[in-house]
């Protein structure tokens, strides 16, 4: 084989909020890929806006950075080295982001957080790697951290990782478990661009002045990219992009042979067909800015433009001699929201160019299935609605979030699970879900826990005031579970989960004890009516808003729904009253998110999604109607038992 030893093809991987993007920013500036005047923001890989309002990493994506230090003319590479950097998200939910990073690299850095060490996330990508055969370099970041412990960090590491060797080997990957034990280990403070191979103190900064001691590590322990000489052409789709100009552009990996621009290649299809195309362009990532080029050869990662519905999965070959890659696995959806149409009262009235259809709606889904493989959208009974299945609650709700940004009105349901029938018995998703809380708060999570069917599978103390638990629960005793941690333990609550199979349906779970306030009559919200009700529960909507049938107005602080008439109005009479200038005072109503009225939102009740508004209201808004279904409802539970 031989090989490109002038590329390293290199994923950073870690659990979110562990510093990844910030490392990429340091790499970014000290390889010089920006001029000394220009203005660079933090985490300049987060491009997206809710990738920068929520602090997470959401899409993956890619740069790469010409590195000409010292270690580039050691290993005889005078002109320097390009790294193929892939920045991946670190929540679970966008695991499919993850598998196809995982799917271009050579190797991974794994980057784990200096005091809180490995997480759920950091099992699944470090589970991934090791099914890819993928060499790993440990990275520790945030020594500077106050209550870091880096050893116990870098034993964790270690042992987790040999953990999950031994699972994949007996599943039969065969990994060089001896080469495992000689882990590389940097030591990074990555917001003060810092890295070493000498472990500092704990609670203080790597003990030289930039990142060398990481391109060191990369260049020596990730491979360069080897292909077979004269070998057809193989190049891997991994991801979809657009330009104004050239239109869908695809990312892709090339394995063997070369792309040159203008040429005829084939385009091998995920149902097998071979499509011929010309190749209009290439375009070489540098720093964070695309350039054309004449040509790409094994190893590079490039983007290419001259098929217009190209899909991520399928391979451009030689239309002479076509030999495709396997497409890419993403393990199956666990969590389904259902998308439909806005049929409210209020629909088309907040604002003009709304985007209201089912064909509108309908053609956004198919859009986002283009360049999201982690998600599937099947019909329902229902014309104007389809159910979207994906791995977790937060990947749909960003979906939810990014059409209401474009301008679309829809409504998307309470999140379900998807099931499965396994040996003829009815089977859930389950979750390891692991919970950081101050000590004072640890009953109250365990309690929490033990409603929504958790087992607690251990527990640990690092001394620090802080217990770590860790559980195997149900999918759906985690919706609408972290509003009730941060509730439970005042906003100090840290939780964050990892799919962990398939089990037994584990029955009824309680949801939330508190029932809706439902208003029975359109109109406006009277500052009058919020006053005489807010001693029954606590509103969503602020005075003088628009309300309809069937919405919910606010959570009482009973359980049980609770029809009001939120429009009442104060009549005028000619006699004083003795308390006429007493100021009354309302009590600001609760502001949710999107992700928020997700939890909150009970079976039988939606959450209506527009540009200018979220609003939670009841499938069926005639109050009457309800009635009558629910009826049937309780009449159907009752029979079953």
């Amino acid at each position: 084989m031989a090989v490109r030893g002038d590329i390293r093809n290199v994923a950073i991987v870690a659990h979110v909020d562990h510093g990844k993007t910030t490392l990429v920013n340091a790499m970014l500036q000290q390889s010089h890929v920006f001029s000394e005047r220009e203005e660079v923001p933090d985490r300049v890989m987060d491009s997206n806006d809710l990738e920068r309002e929520k602090g997470i990493t959401i899409l993956a994506k890619n740069t790469a950075i010409k590195y000409s230090g010292p270690v580039a003319a050691e290993l005889g590479q005078s002109d320097g080295i390009t790294i193929n950097v892939v920045d991946t998200p670190g929540h679970a939910d966008f695991g499919g982001e993850v598998e196809r990073g995982i799917s271009m690299v050579d190797g991974v850095v794994l980057l784990v957080d200096a005091s809180e060490g490995p997480l759920p996330q950091t099992r699944f990508v470090l589970r991934k790697a090791l099914e890819a055969k993928l060499p790993v370099i440990l990275c520790v970041n945030k020594t500077d951290r106050p209550d870091a412990r880096i050893s116990e960090v870098v034993s964790e590491s270690t042992d987790l990782l040999l953990g999950l060797a031994q699972d994949v080997s007996e599943e039969g990957v065969d990994l060089d478990l001896d080469a495992l034990l000689d882990l590389p280990v940097i030591y990074c403070a990555a917001k003060a661009g810092k890295a070493s191979a000498n472990q500092p103190a704990d609670g203080s900064e790597p003990d030289n002045d930039n990142l060398e001691p990481l391109f060191e590590a990369m260049l020596k322990n990730i491979p360069a990219p080897e292909y077979e000489e004269g070998a057809p052409l193989q190049a891997h789709v991994t991801n979809i992009d657009a330009s104004d100009y050239l239109g869908r552009l695809g990312l892709v990996r090339i394995y063997n042979g070369t792309l040159k621009k203008g040429a005829q290649y084939g385009l091998s299809r995920t149902d097998g067909s071979v499509e011929r195309f010309k190749l209009t362009e290439i375009l070489r990532t540098q720093g964070l800015d695309r350039v054309p080029d004449e040509e790409a050869g094994p190893g590079d990662i490039v983007a290419v433009a001259g098929v217009d519905d190209i899909m991520i999965g399928e391979t451009i070959v030689d239309p002479e001699n076509p030999q495709p890659l396997p497409l890419i696995h993403v393990d199956a959806p666990a969590i389904s929201m259902t998308f439909g149409t806005n049929d409210s009262p209020l629909v088309g009235t907040e604002g003009k160019d709304h985007k209201l259809t089912a064909r509108m709606l309908k053609d956004r889904l198919d859009r986002e299935l283009i360049g999201n493989v982690s998600i599937k959208v099947i019909p329902t009974e229902r014309p104007d609605a389809w159910e979207v299945q994906g791995r977790g609650e937060l990947a749909l709700a960003i979906l939810a979030e990014q059409m209401r940004r474009e301008g679309y009105e829809l409504t998307v349901g309470r999140p379900q699970v998807v099931t499965q029938t396994i040996d003829g018995k009815l089977n859930e998703p389950m979750e390891n879900d692991t919970i950081d809380v101050p000590e004072e708060y640890m009953g109250a999570v365990t309690q929490l826990m033990a409603e929504r069917k958790g087992r607690m599978d251990s527990m640990s103390n690092h001394g620090s005031g802080w217990v770590r638990m860790q559980f195997t629960v149900p999918s759906r005793g985690l919706i609408g579970f972290r509003t009730a941690l941060l509730s439970a333990t005042r906003g100090t609550g840290i939780s964050s989960s990892i799919s962990a199979g398939y089990a037994p349906w584990a029955g009824e779970i309680s949801t939330r004890q508190n029932g809706s306030m439902v208003a029975d009559r359109a109109g406006k919200a009277s500052p009058y009516a919020m006053q005489k009700l807010q001693a029954r529960g606590n509103f969503f909507v602020t005075p003088q808003s628009p309300v309809y049938e069937g919405q919910v107005v606010g959570v009482t602080n009973k359980p049980g729904d609770l029809d009001i008439n939120v429009t009442l109005e104060k009549h005028m009479t000619n006699m004083r009253s003795a308390t006429a200038d007493v100021l009354e005072t309302l009590t600001p109503p609760i502001q949710m998110s999107l992700e928020e009225s997700l939890d909150f939102a009970n079976e039988d009740e939606c959450v209506e999604v527009t540009p200018e508004s979220i609003r939670l209201r009841k499938i069926i808004l005639d109050r009457n109607e309800w009635y009558k279904w629910n009826s049937r409802q309780r009449r159907a539970n009752q029979n079953k038992k």
